[in-house]
């Protein structure tokens, strides 16, 4: 590998550039450069020369056309070792470049834009730099490509050696061509959004996009997955929700660690009042609305106190000093709040084990699952039930009471992996049976795991009853009302145990399945 002799720079992110530019110059290396940049190094009070010097060619079309020239796609591309490269670039007299240090128009700072228009994104299109990247890149072994000012200091210092090793510029390649396809990525995924309509363009953004693209950076290496034979790791595609928590204090999250607070997190903003989620293998053992936050933590761990010890926990509010006091009387993994007082952190951080985690809210995206050979993708759930599209099916209307037990109950049943029955009252779950193959089988391990009593509570269903044996068996243990989707062949029948029973019983017209 040769020394690095001719250098180009042209950036729109000038972080750094002069002092890198200098440094480069102190080696003895001969900078080109364009438009802004130049003028930038210049009054640093370096020596530049311009492109166009280079090229013989002035910059045109408003700065669109610069780099776009074979004496310098030629100095870039051109291999060293191979003689008829070397014998064209004399017989044109072409010089080689050593170095392109580029970065792009920023896109996807006008794409964020609020009424950015179609003519002023097209004009944040880089074409120049992802074409000299690329170059460099490609050409790696005798080129240098640099597209980060977090890499300036490295590879100065490198160069003190006289020239940059092989494993760095194979490094600084593989970044180059992850910065292009992420460019290209941002600007194909926002002019998707775009439609012609009548001549005009307008926002058309599909639900379900032609093409399903999932990238987003390794944020967090796991020390294994969900078994220690599986490999695992965190990748993150925003700063919100549990991927781009923060974690402030205990030992490295697994892999079901984030499972189970995704689950809880998802779960406890369902609510407006301060609210508890407790989680065990991805369903709720308890969770509770109340005045308090702290309450409501004493509510949701009353459900079930043995399922709730080792499980993890979230909160729809700034953890306080009296909640944590209460969390501290048990053994908890793992808590996800969006923030925490210091007499909170000081009380839990006592805790070597608790892992705390600070969330910023995030906005729903699609539900991405794998399957063998592809991908499944979902819009998210969050239908949330207006009570006046609730129809009362059964002689008996509910009560009051019954109708905020039963408002709450749905909400839960959302989160329950299905086969899912909720028992509950008001602001409280009371049991849950999850996962069975048969819903009457979901009603039954329900009550077996209550501890606390069933008698008044009301039940949520998932999905509609496709027999009247659930309802019979919920009825055994003393609720008073149901509250499911409804849509069963068997309805009337299921309608006729109720009103048998003297419950009331309410269809909501929609499902809640979650596999």
């Amino acid at each position: 590998m040769s020394k690095i002799q001719r250098v180009l720079i042209s950036v729109t992110d000038k972080t750094g550039v002069a002092e890198f530019a200098r440094g480069l110059d102190r080696l003895g290396c001969e900078i080109i450069s364009t438009g802004g940049t130049a003028r930038t190094l210049k009054e640093a009070g370096l020596a530049v020369r311009d492109v166009a010097e280079v090229t013989g060619f002035p910059e045109m079309l408003d700065g669109r056309v610069k780099t776009l020239h074979p004496k310098i796609a030629a100095g870039v591309l051109a291999i060293r070792n191979n003689p008829e490269h070397q014998q064209a670039l004399e017989a044109h007299g072409i010089s080689t470049i050593d170095m392109v240090v580029v970065n792009l128009y920023a896109f996807e700072k006008a794409a964020a834009r609020e009424g950015a228009t179609v003519p002023e994104l097209i004009e944040n299109i880089d074409i120049g730099g992802p074409t000299l990247i690329r170059a460099a890149a490609k050409n790696y072994q005798d080129v240098v490509v640099v597209v980060s000012p977090a890499d300036y200091a490295a590879v100065l210092e490198e160069m003190q050696g006289g020239i940059v090793s092989l494993a760095t510029r194979w490094r600084l390649a593989q970044k180059a061509f992850r910065m292009t396809a992420d460019y290209d990525r941002a600007i194909s995924a926002r002019l998707a959004r775009i439609a012609v309509e009548d001549g005009k363009y307008v926002d058309s953004i599909p639900a379900l996009p032609p093409l399903l693209d999932v990238r987003a950076p390794r944020t967090l290496d796991l020390r294994y997955g969900e078994n220690p034979h599986q490999s695992a790791a965190l990748y993150a595609s925003g700063p919100g929700g549990i991927a781009g928590a923060r974690q402030l204090h205990g030992k490295e999250l697994s892999y079901n660690n984030l499972v189970d607070l995704d689950a809880a997190w998802q779960l406890v903003w369902e609510f407006d009042q301060p609210a508890t989620a407790i989680i065990k293998h991805t369903n709720p053992c308890g969770c509770a609305e109340q005045a308090t936050l702290a309450e409501s933590y004493r509510k949701a761990f009353e459900c079930d106190p043995v399922s709730a010890y080792g499980g993890v926990l979230a909160f729809n509010r700034p953890l306080d000093e009296e909640t944590a006091r209460e969390i501290a009387k048990t053994f908890i993994e793992a808590i996800a709040s969006p923030d925490y007082s210091p007499e909170a952190l000081a009380i839990l951080t006592a805790k070597k084990n608790l892992r705390l985690l600070k969330v910023a809210a995030g906005e729903p995206g699609l539900v991405v699952k794998s399957i063998s050979g592809g991908f499944l993708a979902q819009t998210p759930d969050v239908h949330r039930l207006d009570r006046a599209q609730a129809q009362v099916k059964t002689e008996r209307v509910p009560t009051e009471e019954e109708w905020q037990a039963m408002l709450f109950g749905w909400k839960i049943s959302k989160h329950v992996k299905s086969n899912a029955i909720v028992y509950a009252r008001a602001g409280q779950t009371a049991a849950v049976g999850a996962g069975q193959m048969s819903r009457v089988d979901s009603v039954k391990v329900g009550a077996m795991k209550a501890v606390l009593p069933l008698a008044g509570t009301v039940v949520a269903s998932d999905a509609f009853f496709p027999f009247p044996d659930g309802v019979e068996e919920a009825a055994k243990h003393g609720i008073t009302a149901v509250i499911q989707p409804g849509g069963s062949v068997r309805d009337q029948e299921v309608i006729a145990a109720a009103n048998r029973l003297g419950l009331a019983m309410v269809f909501t017209g929609v499902r809640h399945f979650r596999h």
